[in-house]
C-alpha cells in the first residue's frame, strides 16, 4: 500500500485543473467560428456549404440590408465556412467555452448594405462583393474601356442579365434571318 502511494505522489498531478486553470488546447484545434466583417464580401459561400445549416444570409430589398447569421448551438465546428471564403473572412478560433444562459447569446449577426441593379431597381448584391468584382477586372484586364464595358454588365442583377441576352439573341436571330432572304435573293438573281 506504501509502494503505490509513494508512486502516485512521485507521478504527481495527471488531470488539469480546468474549471480554475485554462485548458490548453491544440493549435489546430477548432473552436468556435468569428467573422471578420471588414474582410467579409458577403458572397454567401460559407452559408451553402455549412452542412449543419447554422449559417444563414437574409435579404431585405426594402431596407438594402443583407444580413449574415450565425448560430453557434447548431455549429459542429466542421471548418467548411473557413475553408470557401474568398477572402478568410472565417476564421475557427481556439474559443470552446460558450455556455450561456440565454439563448440568443450563442446568435451572431452582422448585417451589409447591398446595391441594386441599374436596369429594374431590384437589390441583388453587397457593395462589398461589387467592389471585390471591380478590383479583380481591373487587375485583370489592361484595357480601361474594356473594365467600363463589363462595369455595365456587374451593375445588372441576374434576371435583367438573361433578359439582356435574350433579347440580343432574337435581334441575332432577326439578323441572321435578314441576311438568308438576302443571300437566297442574290441566289435566285444568279
Amino acid at each position: 500500500m506504501f509502494k503505490l502511494l509513494k508512486t502516485v505522489f512521485k507521478t504527481g498531478d495527471t488531470t488539469t485543473k480546468y474549471p480554475f486553470k485554462p485548458y490548453e488546447v491544440d493549435p489546430d484545434f477548432r473552436g468556435r467560428p468569428e467573422l471578420n466583417s471588414d474582410q467579409c464580401i458577403v458572397c454567401g459561400a460559407c452559408t451553402i456549404a455549412c452542412p449543419a445549416n447554422a449559417l444563414t444570409m437574409r435579404t431585405d430589398s426594402e431596407k438594402g440590408e443583407r444580413t449574415w447569421s450565425l448560430f453557434l448551438g447548431r455549429c459542429i465546428f466542421c471548418g467548411r465556412c473557413e475553408e470557401v471564403c474568398p477572402t478568410k473572412a472565417i476564421r475557427l478560433t481556439q474559443d470552446f467555452e460558450m455556455s450561456v444562459k440565454n439563448k440568443q447569446d450563442l446568435y451572431q449577426e452582422t448585417t451589409f448594405a447591398i446595391t441594386t441593379c441599374r436596369q429594374c431597381g431590384q437589390a441583388f448584391t453587397s457593395y462589398k462583393e461589387m467592389n471585390y468584382a471591380i478590383e479583380l477586372l481591373k487587375q485583370q484586364s489592361d484595357n480601361p474601356a474594356e473594365v467600363v464595358k463589363k462595369l455595365d454588365v456587374l451593375h445588372t442583377c441576374p434576371d435583367c442579365k438573361r433578359q439582356n441576352s435574350l433579347e440580343k439573341t432574337a435581334t441575332m436571330e432577326e439578323h441572321m434571318r435578314v441576311r438568308l432572304q438576302a443571300f437566297d435573293q442574290a441566289k435566285v438573281e444568279l
